[in-house]
């Protein structure tokens, strides 16, 4: 029998498939990939044409994130992840990306990492 935490990853998974069939990156526009961690986020910008990673930023190495503690320096931080991400995008070219939000739900931190990516001047 599996745990609470197998199928909430497994059913993450099937989400995260339905969502990367319809989402494609290119050099124009490349895909805004997002990962979420009890302790951390992460966010890329992926060419699927040749598969590289052209930017990408974290709030583990990001010196914006908040120093604030609890559950609002998680949605800070992720904020700031995204404007440093479109900082980095602009410096590579990059203007306009597609979302690909890895099968969370668009809430939370991912909502906030969106929110910081598209007040740095990303559009989606």
């Amino acid at each position: 029998m599996k745990s609470l935490s197998q199928k909430k990853n497994e059913t993450r998974t099937r989400r995260r498939a339905r969502i990367r069939a319809r989402v494609i990156g290119t050099a124009e526009r490349p895909r805004l990939a997002v990962f979420r961690s009890a302790k951390h986020i992460y966010a890329q910008l992926i060419d699927d044409a040749t598969g590289k990673t052209l930017a990408a930023a974290t709030d583990a190495k990001s010196k914006k994130a908040a120093k604030v503690e609890g559950m609002e320096a998680k949605i800070a931080s992720a904020h700031a992840v995204g404007q440093d991400l479109a900082e980095k995008a602009k410096k590579a070219g990059i203007t306009a990306v597609v979302f690909d939000r890895g099968g969370y739900s668009y809430h939370g931190r991912i909502k906030a990492l969106a929110d910081g990516a598209r007040a740095g001047g990303l559009q989606f």
